[in-house]
């Protein structure tokens, strides 16, 4: 190997360190992400992974599958833990108002279908936060039969007392990430997430 080659490398190692401060200082995985992401017509092969069952034939699409439910669930348990002794019932009440937050009012079917639930379970998360306090809703000129949701005082007073133990609820499931790492991750989820949502059945 020539000098120039490990002179450059050395060279991506400390700007890759000066891009990504959180990331651990022995991570190649991260590492090799970032130098796809930053060097055009570079590429660079990972070994295959290994994983259970797979000399047995078990395929990817089932680890895959079995990773996202596990995540789902320990990220729920963060979220359980973030809003313990709260005034909210559930962590989809505080995901609710987040959405309400963030996108503005929203019609109840809208804001069922931005939190990907079916319309009874979502229907009654909307209803509890009514009785609350912590929406309203109000129909709409258009059609009587919809109703717009609409966070109110209250419920973002409720989201902002919490708000910082949620962030740190997030920042625990991705903890072992580096930058590099959870954006390539976005991407990937993104994707994922983009397909079914155009395949989805309307709630």
């Amino acid at each position: 190997m020539s000098y120039h080659l490990v002179k450059e490398i050395i060279g991506l190692a400390e700007r890759y360190e000066q891009e990504n401060v959180h990331a651990k200082k022995d991570d190649v995985h991260g590492f090799v992400q970032w130098i796809n992401q930053h060097l055009d017509g570079t590429s660079v092969s990972l070994p295959e992974p290994d994983w259970n069952g797979k000399i047995y034939g078990r395929s990817a699409d089932s680890v895959i599958n079995t990773s996202l439910v596990h995540l789902y669930r320990y990220a729920k348990q963060h979220a359980k833990e973030a809003i313990a002794g709260s005034e909210f019932s559930t962590s989809d009440d505080f995901f609710y108002l987040i959405s309400l937050m963030s996108h503005g009012s929203m019609t109840k079917t809208a804001l069922i279908k931005l939190n990907v639930h079916e319309k009874s379970a979502g229907i009654q998360i909307v209803n509890r936060l009514i009785t609350g306090g912590f929406v309203t809703q109000e129909t709409t000129h258009d059609d009587k039969r919809n109703r717009m949701i609409s966070i109110t005082e209250k419920g973002k007073s409720a989201l902002n007392k919490h708000i910082e133990q949620m962030r740190t609820a997030s920042q625990n499931v991705t903890e072992p990430l580096s930058n590099a790492e959870k954006m390539e991750l976005i991407r990937l989820l993104t994707k994922l997430e983009d397909f079914h949502e155009a395949r989805a059945v309307k709630l």
